[in-house]
């Protein structure tokens, strides 16, 4: 019963259809888990403790596990998407030359913790293990476009470029 009421809101949501119909079409295989996640990703932006909760009870898998996975992998996210992205690799090489000093100016100047949005809903920053691209370090993308060899206040000045950008199209 506790179950059902749990989950009353994220019933009422027709995206959750797509979640439910791709459980079924797996067979609500434990192992399908992260198909699953996908596919809930897709259709809601992220992926909620609610739904979360919701594909655990489906699946027969302990919230916990379900939660351990969204929260493993990268391409995941527990929280809606700003409209802009901002993400720092952190692997060694980037760490070693300062990408920690980056992500650190960035919280502090956009008063935003990586991993969270700005509270205007206009950029979300994140961290990266390794973007792939160590030759460039220490780098981060911005809406997909790559910049590195990369300083704290050059980043700091192309996210503040970017978000004053975007606020004169509104």
């Amino acid at each position: 019963m506790s179950e059902h009421h749990e989950h009353t809101v994220l019933a009422d949501d027709p995206r959750l259809k797509l979640v439910d119909r791709a459980m079924k079409r797996l067979q609500y295989q434990p192992d399908a888990l992260i198909e699953v996640l996908h596919t809930a990703q897709e259709s809601f932006g992220f992926l909620s403790r609610e739904l979360l909760a919701h594909v655990a009870a489906c699946l027969k898998l302990p919230e916990s596990q379900v939660f351990g996975v969204a929260t493993f992998y990268h391409f995941f996210t527990l929280r809606p998407k700003g409209e802009h992205s901002c993400i720092v690799c952190t692997g060694t090489a980037c760490y070693v030359k300062g990408s920690g000093e980056i992500v650190h100016r960035l919280e502090k100047e956009l008063q935003v913790r990586a991993g969270q949005t700005t509270a205007d809903g206009k950029l979300s920053l994140g961290t990266a293990r390794c973007l792939g691209n160590c030759s460039l370090a220490p780098m981060l993308t911005i809406d997909d476009q790559v910049f590195g060899p990369e300083t704290p206040i050059g980043a700091e000045t192309k996210v503040r470029q970017l978000l004053e950008g975007s606020d004169d199209k509104s």
